[in-house]
């Protein structure tokens, strides 16, 4: 008995010690003990495999042409990597990579997409590898996936209200969210169709702080709706619309850098505040470069090529505000405070906004 007692300690020792050392080897595999210092950033991708791989392949939601620009700013970093992209609306980004996953066809390396319930469907499914980054470090909690490794807020996209001052009337102009109701606006304003990560951020913010009221009056104003901020920035620069609902700031920044007559609201109440949220995707073709680049992509080379060329706002604190913007430091911000809550009300939120843009 005594000799049987013995024996299923030690057994049960053993089995301990077994799941310790699986378990720092699985710690291992999501980070390092000593990340490489690089030009501006750290990595725990092996650089030398990443070069030797010579790909990366990106998927976005971000507009192709700030991409470009920022993909090239990698590759002049990393000449030995061909780095391309593939660019659609969330919707259709997500429905594609499930498509390839589902048909065991692997081909992004990372993703960035600006819908939550999209990035936390992923994760549930095993659709992104767990890598724990060592720029990790400079995001605030909130931004980061639980628990840490899966996915990260590498982007800040901020909404508030945009107007074409030639339309325009100076008592008009709105200044809160209520404001945008003003009948005056009827059949003139415009905002994104329900694939918007950021609409829907703004509906749910809006709803919850000033009821279903809101959007029905919305409704009322017979608003039109687009995939592209660029679409909806056009429309009201060439007098179409005079009011941008939801309007991206770095949208406004990037049309008034070209010079045009345009003018922006940080509503008194508060402005709304997405995402863009990026991970390095499960079975990466591609391992070693997608870490690369990911670390490259949240730390400041990145962050400031992100900046530079979207005119979005890094989640960073000691990156500079993108061009001709101010920093998020400086706006009365409006974040989800309960993301399950969140995620379940997508739905209702297609179905009615859907047929508030006339789609269904």
């Amino acid at each position: 008995m005594r000799m049987r007692t013995l024996l299923r300690t030690a057994a049960s020792a053993l089995a301990m010690a077994f799941a310790a050392a699986l378990g720092a080897t699985t710690a291992d595999a999501a980070s390092c003990a000593n990340p490489r210092q690089m030009d501006g950033f750290k990595t725990c991708a092996d650089v030398a495999k990443a070069e030797a791989e010579g790909e990366l392949v990106f998927y976005t939601t971000d507009p192709p042409a700030g991409t470009t620009e920022v993909m090239n700013e990698f590759m002049k970093a990393f000449p030995k990597i061909k780095a391309s992209f593939v660019r659609l609306q969330a919707g259709n980004l997500m429905a594609k990579l499930m498509a390839e996953r589902q048909a065991k066809n692997y081909l992004a390396d990372v993703m960035a997409i600006s819908e939550m319930t999209f990035a936390t469907d992923l994760q549930k499914r095993g659709g992104y590898a767990q890598y724990d980054s060592p720029e990790h470090a400079a995001y605030n909690a909130a931004y980061k996936s639980k628990p840490e490794g899966y996915w990260t807020w590498g982007a800040l996209i901020v909404a508030g209200l945009a107007y074409n001052p030639k339309l325009v009337a100076a008592n008009e102009v709105p200044k809160n969210w209520p404001d945008a109701l003003n009948p005056a606006f009827s059949g003139a304003i415009n905002a994104k169709l329900s694939t918007s990560g950021l609409q829907h951020g703004a509906w749910y913010k809006l709803r919850q702080m000033y009821g279903d009221d809101y959007w029905t009056k919305f409704g009322a104003l017979q608003p039109k709706g687009f995939d592209s901020y660029v679409q909806q920035f056009d429309r009201m620069v060439n007098g179409q619309d005079k009011v941008v609902h939801s309007a991206q700031y770095s949208g406004y920044l990037q049309v008034k850098a070209k010079g045009a007559q345009l003018e922006f609201v940080f509503p008194t109440d508060g402005v709304v505040v997405g995402q863009q949220i990026y991970g390095v995707i499960a079975d990466a073709p591609h391992p070693e470069a997608a870490k690369l680049f990911l670390d490259w992509m949240l730390g400041k080379p990145g962050q400031i090529a992100m900046q530079n060329a979207h005119f979005l706002s890094s989640p960073r604190t000691d990156t500079p505000p993108p061009p001709g913007g101010i920093p998020t430091s400086q706006m009365k911000v409006l974040l989800v405070d309960d993301w399950d809550a969140y995620m379940k009300s997508r739905p209702q939120f297609v179905r009615e906004w859907d047929k508030m843009m006339g789609m269904r």
